[in-house]
């Protein structure tokens, strides 16, 4: 059975949409969904928090094109192609930090910004390392409790950070867009208790139903959960502590933004806006192990750590830290409706690829995107 099929149940790519609605058509090109998918409503909190860019923009130079995917070239058609069928509104090649390809289409542009939709689980998952680094949080194996103490006496009780990052809490969470009383589609209605951050006082009433670090469970709550823990222990939004430690100092050529939830909370999991050269900046960032100006400002070696296979969920793959791992040469950060960072140490090379499919998700559709990922690193391999 394909791999996105048979753990479709456990694992479904829809894990944002809820959260997203509402987005205009200049941040998520126009969107239709088929019958498998969740029918758009209005957000109830369109609210955003800038996430600053700085002074200093990093350059990304231009490269030496694919001759293949060239005008006449042996590909052209193959890269045309794969545009036109899997919607693809942005694509971006990086080797050696230099722009190889980029194409735009579907009226989106390189000014323009898109949701990361799932993508922004792997930068929560890094402004983790960064606040480590910082010294704000001691361990990932400390409880989140200790963080977030309005979460004691419930069943996060023994629960660690590291539990929330690789989505093994073992917190009952049902996200299955197409039920009405999932808990995805519940957190979205949810109406806080006066002080409580919204995302805390809903995960707290969660009943246990394994034993944390036990079984995967994927769950948009938890990285939402992560991302309070996060503010909770900078005493920072997670807007600012992205723009002051990655967003500004590395240079980013835009502004982003990031959608919050009802209590002003970012929702960490996902909704996170930026343009497409800025999502392949984020990838280089972390090719780059974290360095900023010959600083690492996240732990050593946090990057081999995280994209680790923590959860094998198929023989050779599954998920790491807020990353996912299908080989042993590459990771990526992975969104519904088909956005993606690929980023590949041995070849050097970052894809970011922002798309606009019909569907939330689709086996064809990711396959269509390995084949085109290997047609890229096979022509890198020819040179």
């Amino acid at each position: 059975m394909p791999i996105f099929a048979r753990f479709h149940s456990q694992i479904p790519f829809i894990i944002a949409l809820a959260l997203i609605l509402g987005l205009g058509t200049g941040t998520f090109a126009q969107q239709t969904v088929d019958a498998d998918s969740i029918t758009p409503q209005p957000s109830q909190n369109p609210e955003v928090h800038e996430v600053p860019m700085g002074n200093t923009i990093r350059e990304l130079p231009t490269g030496l094109p694919f001759a293949a995917f060239d005008a006449g070239g042996a590909k052209e058609k193959e890269l045309e192609d794969f545009i036109k069928e899997q919607y693809v509104a942005g694509l971006l090649v990086l080797q050696n930090g230099k722009v190889r390809l980029e194409r735009y289409a579907l009226d989106h542009n390189a000014t323009n910004p898109w949701s990361s939709l799932s993508v922004a689980k792997s930068v929560t998952s890094t402004l983790l390392g960064v606040a480590i680094k910082d010294g704000y949080i001691k361990s990932i194996d400390d409880p989140v409790t200790d963080y977030l103490p309005e979460l004691k006496r419930s069943a996060w009780e023994g629960v660690k950070i590291r539990h929330l990052v690789t989505m093994t809490s073992g917190i009952k969470w049902n996200e299955n867009y197409t039920d009405a009383d999932s808990d995805i589609a519940l957190f979205d209605t949810y109406k806080p208790e006066d002080g409580v951050k919204a995302i805390v006082g809903y995960m707290r009433q969660l009943p246990a139903e394994n034993e944390p670090g036990k079984k995967f469970n994927y769950s948009t709550g938890e990285t939402h959960l992560l991302g309070a823990l996060i503010s909770a222990a900078t005493g920072q939004s997670l807007s600012h502590y992205l723009s002051s430690k990655i967003w500004a100092p590395y240079g980013m050529e835009q502004s982003a933004n990031w959608r919050l939830d009802g209590t002003g909370q970012e929702m960490a999991g996902c909704c996170l806006q930026m343009r497409l050269r800025d999502f392949g900046r984020f990838g280089q960032f972390v090719l780059e192990d974290g360095y900023i100006n010959g600083t690492q400002i996240v732990p050593d070696d946090w990057f081999k750590e995280v994209t680790q296979i923590h959860m094998l969920l198929w023989p050779g793959g599954g998920y790491g830290f807020g990353w996912w791992i299908f080989d042993a040469n590459s990771f990526q950060a992975m969104g519904i409706y088909g956005q993606l960072i690929y980023i590949n140490p041995s070849r050097n090379l970052v894809i970011a690829i922002n798309s606009a499919w019909p569907e939330a998700d689709s086996n064809v559709r990711h396959y269509a995107v390995a084949r085109f990922l290997k047609s890229v690193t096979d022509e890198i391999d020819k040179e």
